[in-house]
């Protein structure tokens, strides 16, 4: 294996670990500072530093991310340029990817799905309230402490401010920006889209987390667009059959997935908060192909 270059470096006062991850745009670090201890030093992928739009994303996600304040994000603590090199300081969070954790342990109990949904709930309406709409939530951009049941959330790579105009956006019309499984069907468009975005995203989630499974299930990109356009979720309780819901449950995260945004909650918070005492039913689904579920439904009619 090729060794990193900036392994053991020191930049702008802290000093290089180990690398720990490496997407689409950037590296992370596990980095050390006298002051702040531990952290995560996030820079710009070579590739991207001649690119005016990628580094003008790099730099405000840095800006929108220390704008945010919240036990539930992840904290900025710096942000600069050394050595022509963009970088990002940022809170190291105990835990892994939920992505990684999902893959492992899904479907999750409902008390924890309750917990995490609204965690992220919290985060995201934090963003909402100082003008910010992340546009990129999923599991990949979380971090969860299985232990203590804690989830920070992270990469403001793409979020947007409300009141952005058409000359502020750094995304071309008709190009939509965020993950395509859990975008919402009017960010399709590559327009701003409203805090309701992040809504329908969060309860993809929701969706992801109780069942483990999404509400589109198309073979490829084209067809998942298409979905997405046209074609309605797949109802809760028809994602598996081994974890079938109340119909108090069924009816939160599929009004959370409405097509058109003002079908939604009023916000995140409410949609979490419904979630939650949804999921606290006195009949509660089981995993034994959701009897009591199932029981309910025959005697409530």
């Amino acid at each position: 294996m090729t060794r990193d270059a900036l392994v053991g470096t020191a930049l702008a006062g802290y000093t290089l670990i180990d690398r720990v991850g490496e997407g689409g745009t950037a590296t992370v670090y596990r980095a050390t500072h006298p002051t702040h201890g531990t952290v995560a030093f996030k820079v710009l992928r070579e590739k991207l530093r001649a690119d005016k739009t990628a580094v003008a994303r790099f730099v405000r996600e840095g800006g929108f991310g220390a704008k945010v304040t919240h036990p539930n994000v992840i904290r900025t603590i710096a942000s600069g340029e050394v050595d022509g090199l963009p970088y990002l300081v940022l809170e190291w969070a105990p835990g892994e990817l939920l992505e990684s954790y999902l893959r492992q342990h899904a479907p999750l109990p409902p008390d924890e799905v309750a917990t995490i949904v609204t965690q992220i709930a919290g985060a995201v309406g934090a963003a909402h309230q100082v003008g910010i709409v992340h546009r990129d939530l999923k599991p990949d951009n979380c971090i969860y402490d299985p232990e203590t049941r804690t989830v920070k959330l992270l990469d403001f790579g793409i979020a947007t401010a409300t009141n952005a105009t058409a000359d502020q956006r750094l995304t071309r019309a008709g190009f939509f920006v965020g993950t395509l499984m859990y975008v919402a069907p009017e960010a399709l468009s590559g327009e701003i889209v409203s805090t309701a975005a992040d809504q329908y995203s969060l309860a993809t989630m929701a969706y992801q987390l109780l069942t483990g499974s999404l509400p589109y299930a198309a073979k490829n990109p084209r067809e998942m667009f298409a979905q997405l356009l046209k074609a309605p979720p797949t109802p809760l309780n028809k994602a598996n059959p081994d974890r079938l819901f109340t119909d108090a449950v069924e009816a939160v995260v599929m009004k959370a997935l409405a097509r058109t945004p003002a079908d939604r909650y009023p916000d995140t918070v409410t949609f979490a908060a419904a979630l939650s005492a949804a999921l606290t039913d006195p009949f509660p689904a089981e995993s034994e192909g959701g009897l009591f579920s199932k029981m309910k439904g025959l005697f409530g009619r």
